[in-house]
């Protein structure tokens, strides 16, 4: 009998522990299960953008001479260092002057013994018109002293261009800068000699540095749609010039520099179907040095409204662009969008979202499918730097 009691008292115990174990299971689960992952959420962007083409271009000098002598002669002496930026008119290169100088007083003495005959010319052309009155000589002898004091005055005047040319030829043996600007590096020496003739001899080069170009090169549709724009009234015309671009260095991230185009070429290139344009920079601070590399942005449309978002919140489904949206229940909602270009950083959204539509910007990786729920914390629709479109 007892036997039997403690038999079934086991077998009651055993039915109320099966009894009670779904519910300590279904406790146990909802303790394990995490909380909503904590992401980072920013209103989408809205304001008035324009937008910018980008193209590669050129930095060039506004003015670069090659220097060459106009004299010939032997170098004697140099006068810059390679490298430096000297004054328009400073003194480069000179050359032996003592032949031109040989030449010069050669020139005046000529000069001098012209005009003591074109004077003694005019004495015997005064005697003669007061003979000639008193019939002391004949009229054809005062016309005669008359042709020889007017061929001493053209002596005269070919005696003082001789001194012209010879004062000109020594001061040309001083070769001075044209512009000012950078020297380059002296192709000449001390010693060696060069000539004016023919394929003169190539001193050495100088290029102004206050202001620069850059050239670059739109193709024939991009001309095409600034030339619209340009008589719709909608930007600063390009024939005409002010039309602002933005320029970057190689080792810029954003567009820090600003120019307005100065020239746009008459014909678009037939072998490459682009047209040749030139901005002016200006270059005070000497950061721009002829032949660098540039990233140039021309304005390229009218201002317009537009909805912005940090690339970082695009996500790719094969060939669909989306984002999570945060909706009034703390839930991720997917949104398809159309993506357009990018502005200051910040990507255009050309449909799929709306003002107001609060965006998953940082932590989107912990949203593992639609409709998750989500805990939110404010975070900036800002990107890192401004890059190319």
């Amino acid at each position: 009998m007892h036997t039997r009691f403690n038999v079934l008292s086991g077998a009651a115990t055993a039915l109320r522990a099966l009894a009670v174990l779904p519910g300590c299971e279904s406790r146990a689960e909802l303790a394990e299960q995490p909380p909503p992952p904590v992401v980072g959420v920013a209103e989408v962007v809205m304001r008035e953008v324009s937008l910018w083409d980008s193209f590669t271009g050129r930095i060039e000098a506004v003015e670069s001479v090659e220097v060459r002598p106009r004299v010939d002669g032997y170098i004697e002496r140099i006068n810059y260092l390679e490298g430096e930026e000297v004054e328009k008119g400073a003194v480069l290169f000179v050359i032996d002057q003592r032949p031109y100088r040989a030449a010069l007083a050669r020139a005046e003495a000529d000069l001098a013994r012209a005009r003591a005959r074109a004077e003694l010319a005019r004495s015997e052309l005064a005697r003669a018109e007061q003979l000639v009155q008193a019939a002391g000589i004949s009229v054809e002898e005062r016309d005669q002293r008359k042709a020889a004091a007017a061929q001493a005055a053209a002596d005269v005047q070919a005696a003082q261009a001789a001194v012209d040319a010879a004062r000109l030829n020594l001061d040309f043996t001083e070769v001075r800068a044209p512009i000012a600007g950078r020297t380059g590096r002296a192709l000449v020496t001390v010693g060696n000699l060069v000539t004016s003739q023919g394929d003169a001899t190539l001193l050495t080069t100088v290029v102004s540095l206050d202001q620069v170009h850059v050239h670059f090169f739109p193709d024939e549709d991009d001309f095409l749609r600034y030339e619209a724009l340009a008589r719709a009234g909608k930007r600063p015309g390009t024939r005409n010039g002010g039309t602002p671009v933005r320029v970057g260095l190689a080792i810029d991230t954003r567009y820090p520099y600003m120019g307005v185009v100065d020239f746009v070429d008459n014909r678009l290139d037939p072998a490459t179907g682009t047209m040749h344009v030139r901005a002016l920079l200006d270059n005070t601070d000497r950061l721009f040095t002829p032949g660098m590399y540039a990233r140039v942005q021309l304005l390229g449309s009218d201002s317009f409204p537009a909805l912005l978002i940090d690339d970082k919140a695009v996500l790719t489904d094969q060939d669909r662009k989306y984002v999570y949206v945060v909706d009034a229940d703390g839930r991720a909602v997917r949104k398809d969008v159309v993506l357009g270009r990018k502005v200051d950083g910040l990507r255009v959204i050309e449909s799929g979202l709306a003002p107001g539509d609060r965006v998953i910007v940082n932590g989107v990786q912990r949203v593992f499918f639609p409709g998750m729920p989500v805990q939110t914390e404010p975070a900036a629709m800002v990107a890192a730097a401004l890059s190319t479109q």
